[in-house]
Formats: structure tokens, C-alpha cells, sequence
């Protein structure tokens, strides 16, 4: 599998709100969809930093009028962005897999790890981006192991509820838009109660995103 490692910087709603507000975060973009003329990018992040800084950064973010379906529980928030321009993940094609949670650091900067079978699918999305945006450093393409590219580094870090939790949260749809589940469906399918069930996916997602964090 080949690999790459991307350093972007962009007009972002995250990035920009990063490096005003101090903040750093761990994000998972999904499918992006067109509707009405527009093009909409569904995501989930992960924030880091001072108490007030991830605080200033939620309401001002809330603010924007680009977000709707916002949700939020603690420092994770869930939000769907739209703009009429390209997102640079739709850049993105089957061939190609974003293999960890992008990251963002305080100065705005996105770190992105894209791995293919096809060294060309990578080198072909890089020109697209190289074209489109601010800043573009390949920071490295290469071959690697499998298991560097896969999540299973992770997963034995999780408990066997936590792990169950997460594995049904992805089965039934909860991370796709529009979501396809909800907690209590979850839940009883779990045979625990809402509460005992959102408690072990919060958890597992605690546990993953910052361990693929640090490993990129």
C-alpha cells in the first residue's frame, strides 16, 4: 500500500478558527453530497486546548452560517458544512483512502494521510490540490506495512464494550449523513441502556482519535 502525508492550509472553518482561537483538533470528514446547487461536507471533530479557547471556538463556529446540524457533547462536535466551491476531500476518489483523522494544528496547518494501492491515484490527487489551494507540502509518499494504513493498531486499546459499541455504531450508519440510527436503536441492539451505551462509544472514540493522532 502506498502512503502519503499531506500539509495543507486552506479557507477552512476549522483551520481558520485553529489559529485565531489557539485551538488544535482531530477530525473525520465524510462523504460529501450535493444539494440544492450546493455542496455539503458532514464531519466530526475532536478539539483540543485551554477550556476557554475550545469554548470560544464552539460558539463562534456556531455562528457561522455555513454550519447546520450542529451537536455537540464536550469538546467533540458533529456539524455539516456547506459552500458552494470544492471541499478538498471531494478531490478525493474510490481508489483513494483517507487512512487517519485529519489533524489541525494552532497555526492552521491540516495533516492529511491518503493512502492507495496506485502510487499515480495519490500523485493525481496532489496536482489536483496543488492547483486549488494556499499551501501544499508533501511531507512523504511511500510504500508501507498494512497495518500502518488500517485501524487494527487501535482497536485491542478498546475494551471488548467499547469495541462492540463502535462496531455497531459503523454497521448501522451512525457516522453516515443523514444518519441512519440513533442512540436508543443502538442501545438495544447492545441490550444496555442509552446512557450505559453512549458512555462506551464516547469512550472509544476518546481512546482512537487521539491515539491516530499522535501516530501521523
Amino acid at each position: 500500500m502506498w502512503v502519503a502525508r499531506i500539509r495543507v492550509r486552506h479557507d477552512c472553518v476549522v483551520g481558520n478558527r485553529c489559529r485565531q482561537f489557539n485551538v488544535t483538533t482531530a477530525g473525520i470528514s465524510f462523504d460529501v453530497f450535493r444539494e440544492q446547487k450546493k455542496i455539503h461536507a458532514p464531519q466530526i471533530q475532536v478539539l483540543s486546548g485551554k477550556e476557554e479557547d475550545v469554548k470560544a471556538f464552539i460558539e463562534d463556529l456556531k455562528k457561522d452560517r455555513r454550519i447546520t446540524n450542529f451537536e455537540q457533547e464536550g469538546n467533540s462536535v458533529f456539524f455539516v458544512e456547506t459552500r458552494q466551491d470544492m471541499f478538498p476531500s471531494a478531490f478525493n476518489n474510490p481508489k483513494l483512502i483517507f487512512s487517519k483523522p485529519v489533524t489541525v494544528d494552532a497555526q492552521g496547518f491540516e495533516y492529511w494521510e491518503v493512502a492507495s494501492w496506485k502510487k499515480e491515484t495519490i500523485t493525481e490527487f496532489i496536482k489536483k490540490l496543488r492547483i486549488s489551494l494556499e499551501e501544499v507540502l508533501v511531507e512523504k509518499i511511500k510504500k508501507t506495512k498494512l497495518t500502518d494504513v488500517y485501524f487494527l493498531h487501535v482497536s485491542p486499546k478498546l475494551s471488548p464494550k467499547q469495541k462492540r459499541a463502535l462496531e455497531l455504531a459503523l454497521e448501522s450508519g451512525y457516522y453516515e449523513w443523514p444518519k441512519r440510527t440513533d442512540f436508543a436503536k443502538l442501545a438495544k441492539a447492545m441490550k444496555v441502556t442509552i446512557q450505559t451505551y453512549r458512555e462506551h462509544l464516547k469512550k472509544a472514540e476518546q481512546k482512537i482519535m487521539p491515539n491516530l493522532a499522535k501516530s501521523i
